[in-house]
C-alpha cells in the first residue's frame, strides 16, 4: 500500500511531556484492531497551543502531520508548500520598484527576486546595523533622526517590537513567510507555535538575513532613499524623486509597490498632492498598560505558574462599552517593555517590545479604543493622520519634551489624582470615559488587570492606519496605473505577518501579468 499522509487533531500532553511520546501516543489511539502494531513516521507538529481552562490539569494540545502505510479513517494532510503563480507574457520594461522595506516590501521583493524580476527597493531608513545606532541615541539622548528611528529603517516598525507573527488572517502564503524566516535564523518553533513570535534581538538578524538573499537572487536594496513625489502622466506611474543624502533622482519606473508602513505621513500627504485615491480608515487609540509578569501567570496559570515547562501568559480582552465603543487589548508583550516609537519631531507614541527570552519580568500591551471617522471631524483623507498627531504632540508636551512618554498609574488614571492629567490629555474624552469603564470588566475576566498599581503610558495611536489607499481587484490604484499600494500604511494589514501576504499578493499579481525582467 502506498505511504499516506495524515493530520491528526487535538493530541493532548501533559505539559512535563516530552513531543516525543506523539509517535507512541498516536500508535495506541489509532493502532487499535490492526493485526500488527501501527508504523508511523515522519511526524511533523503543525500547531501547538496550550489548554489551561482547568487551570489543575493544564495540557499541551498539537495538531500533528504524520505519514503510515496502513489505511486510517483519519484525513490526509493537505500540501502547505506554497503555490508559484505562472509568470505572464507581457515585457517588462523596467524592473518594478517597490517603495518600503517592512514586511510588506521585503516579502514582496523576495517573491519578485525569486522568479527574476530583480526588484529595486527604496528605502527612507538605514540598514540594520545604522539603525541600530540611531534608535539607541534616541533612547538614551533624546536624539530624534526623523529618517532612520524605530518606524522608518531595515524591516519596518516591526523590527522593533516582539517579532509577533500572530495573524487574525487565513491565507496559505502564512506557511511560505514562516518558513522564510526560519531559513533566515527565527527558531523552528515558530512555525507551529500558536503565538509564535521571534524576539526583537532575533529579528534583527533575520531581516538582514532576507535582504542580503534578496540582493542574492538579483534585487536591490537602497537605503537613505526618500521618495518625495510621484511622477505621473497621462494617469500612469512614470517613476519617482528620490532623496538621498543631498541629492534629488529621478528614478524610471512603470510599476510601483507602495509599501510605505502607517507611519510615513509625509509620503501620504504627497500622494494626495498628485490625486491618489484615498479615503479615511477607522483605527484605534489608548495607552501601554503594564503589569507583572507573575501576576499574568497565575491568573491564567493558577498553581502552576513559574513552572519551567510552560512560556509566559499572554491574555487577549475586549468590553463593549456602553457607548458602543469597543476597547480592547493589543499587540501583548509577555516579559516585555514599553518604548517610546516616535518618527516626527515634537511627537511621541510608544510601542511593546521584547527580546526572544522574554525575561524582563513585566507583562504589556495596548489598551486601545475605537477611534470612528466621524471622530476626526473633517472630510479630509487625512484627517485621520491629523487626529493621531494632535495626541502625539501634547504626549511630547506632557513627558517633558526629549521624548520621554507621561506615565501614571490605573489607580491615579480612575480618580484623575497626582500624574492622570498628562496621561488623560493625551486621550480624547471618549476614551478616557471608556477605559474607565472598561478597566474593572477586564479585571474581571484576568484576575489583577484592574490592580491601581497598572501602570499606563500614553499615548498609542498606531496600531493600525487611519488611511486606506484605494485600489482594484488587481490590486492597482484606481487614480494612477501602475501603483500598488500595499499593507498597513495602505490600509491593507495589521502586523507582520499579514503586511508580508500583502506584499506577496501584489508580487503575484506583477509575475502573473509580466515576464521576468530582462533589463541591465
Amino acid at each position: 500500500m502506498r505511504v499516506i499522509r495524515y493530520r491528526l487533531n487535538q493530541v493532548k500532553l501533559g505539559i512535563d511531556e516530552s513531543i516525543n511520546v506523539l509517535p507512541r501516543r498516536i500508535a495506541a489511539k489509532h493502532g487499535k484492531g490492526q493485526k500488527n502494531p501501527l508504523k508511523i513516521f515522519d511526524v511533523e507538529i503543525i500547531r501547538e497551543s496550550i489548554d489551561a481552562r482547568r487551570k489543575s490539569d493544564i495540557k499541551k494540545v498539537y495538531t500533528v502531520d504524520f505519514s503510515s502505510d496502513v489505511k486510517l479513517d483519519l484525513p490526509e494532510a493537505p500540501d502547505m508548500g506554497y503555490k508559484q503563480v505562472e509568470a505572464g507574457t507581457e515585457v517588462m520594461e523596467r524592473r518594478p520598484v517597490i517603495v518600503g522595506f517592512g514586511p510588506c516590501g521585503m516579502f514582496c521583493a523576495l517573491i519578485l527576486a525569486e522568479r527574476g524580476y530583480r526588484p529595486l527597493v527604496l528605502e527612507r531608513g538605514y540598514a540594520m546595523e545604522d539603525r541600530i545606532r540611531e534608535v539607541k541615541a534616541f533612547w538614551e539622548k533624546g536624539i530624534l533622526n526623523p529618517e532612520c528611528n524605530v518606524q522608518f529603517g531595515e524591516g519596518g516598525a516591526g523590527t522593533f517590537s516582539d517579532g509577533k507573527l500572530t495573524t487574525g488572517i487565513k491565507d496559505p502564503r502564512i506557511r511560505k513567510v514562516l518558513e522564510e524566516f526560519v531559513e533566515a535564523g527565527a527558531n523552528e518553533d515558530i512555525l507551529y507555535k500558536q503565538k509564535p513570535h521571534i524576539g526583537t534581538d532575533v529579528l534583527r538578524q533575520v531581516v538582514k538575513n532576507i535582504r542580503l538573499k534578496v540582493e542574492r537572487l538579483g534585487g536591490e536594496i537602497r537605503f537613505d532613499a526618500r521618495v518625495n513625489h510621484l511622477n505621473v502622466e497621462e494617469g500612469h506611474v512614470t517613476g519617482l524623486m528620490v532623496q538621498t543624502g543631498y541629492q534629488l533622482i529621478n528614478t524610471e519606473a512603470d510599476n510601483v509597490v507602495l509599501a510605505i508602513g502607517h507611519s510615513s505621513r509625509d509620503t501620504l500627504r504627497s500622494l494626495v498632492e498628485t490625486g491618489v485615491e484615498m479615503k479615511q480608515k477607522p483605527f484605534s487609540i489608548g495607552v501601554r498598560v503594564e503589569h507583572p509578569q507573575e501576576m499574568v501567570d497565575k491568573a491564567q496559570y493558577g498553581a502552576a505558574a513559574g513552572d519551567e515547562h510552560l512560556p509566559h501568559a499572554t491574555y487577549q480582552l475586549a468590553h463593549h462599552c456602553k457607548d458602543g465603543r469597543g476597547v480592547y487589548t493589543f499587540c501583548m508583550c509577555p516579559g516585555g517593555e514599553v518604548i517610546v516609537a516616535s518618527s516626527e519631531s515634537g511627537h511621541v507614541v510608544t510601542n511593546g517590545m521584547s527580546f526572544r527570552s522574554r525575561n524582563s519580568g513585566t507583562a504589556n500591551s495596548g489598551l486601545l479604543v475605537d477611534v470612528r471617522t466621524e471622530d476626526f471631524g473633517s472630510d479630509a483623507p487625512l484627517a485621520g493622520v491629523e487626529f493621531q498627531e494632535k495626541y502625539e504632540a501634547m504626549a511630547y508636551k506632557n513627558g517633558g519634551g526629549r521624548y520621554k512618554a507621561p506615565k501614571t498609574t490605573w489607580g491615579e488614571f480612575r480618580d484623575g489624582k497626582d500624574q492622570a492629567a498628562a496621561v488623560i490629555e493625551c486621550l480624547p474624552e471618549f476614551a478616557v470615559t471608556d477605559i474607565r469603564e472598561a478597566m474593572p470588566e477586564l479585571g474581571k475576566k484576568l484576575r489583577g488587570f484592574d490592580d491601581d498599581a497598572a501602570v499606563f503610558t500614553a499615548v498609542e495611536t498606531r496600531s493600525s492606519s487611519p488611511v486606506r489607499i484605494v485600489r482594484d481587484e488587481n490590486f492597482e490604484s484606481t487614480a494612477i496605473k501602475g501603483l500598488y499600494p500595499a499593507g498597513e500604511g495602505a490600509g491593507y494589514a495589521g502586523g507582520i505577518t499579514s503586511s508580508a501576504c500583502d506584499g506577496i499578493k501584489i508580487a503575484e499579481e506583477l509575475i502573473g501579468r509580466y515576464s521576468p525582467y530582462e533589463g541591465k
